[in-house]
């Protein structure tokens, strides 16, 4: 058996197209490993990890800065649209102010948190839960006594009289919330 390859007619390679996540108020963490591997993959991440005093390939730098800006929201595009060398833009959109900015946009949503009435008790902790990863994906922790507090204030009525006996025969402050819930 012979192979036979035919060079004249090449095989062409289509390039694989990558969706870029976009940056939001909660999902830097994701974001930012999604980013990096899609870049990796596209040979362009070398672009923002340059060691000190190194310039990166004008081409490669365009195109990063390109894949950044699609996925970033247009408040923080305007603010970096100027930065011309992509490793400035990546470290913006991860700076302090930028992570600052999310974080109040979860304290936000976390205060307007409310137990609706045809919602289980299982059902809003489960709500609490998922708002205790978000905090942690801007790496700030949500303490027990918040989450219970913020579950006992907000409960439905009919959960009132269990509130208030809890109240009554625990410390609030040292109760964990896996116990509250409970």
């Amino acid at each position: 058996m012979s192979i036979v390859s035919n060079t004249s007619n090449p095989v062409k390679v289509n390039p694989i197209t990558f969706q870029c996540l976009v940056l939001t108020s909660t999902n830097y963490t994701t974001w930012a490993i999604k980013m990096e591997a899609i870049m990796d993959a596209q040979g362009l991440w070398e672009s923002i990890k340059l060691a000190a005093g190194m310039a990166a390939e004008e081409k490669k730098s365009k195109m990063t800065r390109a894949f950044l800006f699609q996925a970033i929201p247009e408040d923080i595009l305007m603010q970096v649209a100027k930065k011309k060398i992509t490793c400035e833009v990546w470290e913006f959109v991860g700076a302090d102010r930028v992570q600052k900015a999310r974080l109040h946009t979860l304290k936000s949503e976390f205060e307007a948190l409310r137990m609706k009435d045809d919602e289980s008790i299982d059902e809003y902790a489960g709500k609490l839960s998922r708002m205790i990863s978000k905090y942690n994906s801007v790496g700030v922790t949500l303490e027990d006594k918040e989450l219970v507090r913020k579950l006992f204030d907000t409960v439905i009525e009919k959960y009132i009289h269990l509130v208030a006996s809890m109240e009554q025969y625990s410390d609030v402050e040292e109760i964990p919330f896996e116990e509250a819930i409970g």
